[in-house]
């Protein structure tokens, strides 16, 4: 019985040690993402608005 004890103290011990090695990498910056930002205006969104009458999306460029 006393091995699961154990075995919780050390997965507990663990688990805070990610969970530390994640607020640093987070700190640092290590999850920023700046190279998206600059490459996004590359590439065109399509405008879809719901129509009110029929409840479904149009896409407003071919709707004329």
């Amino acid at each position: 019985m006393s091995i699961i004890y154990m075995l919780l103290a050390i997965s507990v011990v663990v688990a805070l040690i990610f969970f530390v090695a994640f607020i640093v990498s987070v700190k640092e910056g290590q999850y920023d993402d700046v190279y998206t930002p600059s490459v996004r205006m590359l590439f065109d969104d399509e405008l879809i608005k719901n129509d009110p009458e029929k409840n479904q999306p149009v896409n407003k460029e071919k709707s004329n």
